[in-house]
């Protein structure tokens, strides 16, 4: 059977500050690095094994899915990457 596994990027630096960041290009914090990697770990114990891989263009993205790819095993897979999979535009609107 085939599966699709969604994974959200790890937290980022304006997420840390309680902020949206919607579009706005910004990067991981540590503790969105340990998540990719705690998200490689589990992925891999549960026995996924991935063919393809598809990631928006944002760096946050880009960089979670190359650390738990890494954390697979799996950083030769094709990876595809498309502004058609960012959510909605967010980015103007800071929460504080």
């Amino acid at each position: 059977m085939k599966k699709i596994v969604l994974l959200r990027h790890g937290e980022s630096t304006w997420n840390k500050g309680k902020s949206v960041t919607g579009w706005t290009d910004v990067d991981l914090s540590e503790k969105g690095l340990l998540e990719a990697r705690k998200a490689g770990e589990v992925l891999k114990k549960e026995g996924f094994v991935f063919d393809v891989a598809y990631t928006s263009v944002l760096k946050r993205a880009i960089r979670t899915l190359w650390i738990t790819l890494d954390g697979m095993d799996l950083m030769w897979i094709p990876v595809y990457n498309s502004w058609r999979l960012m959510r909605g535009i967010m980015g103007f609107a800071r929460v504080k």
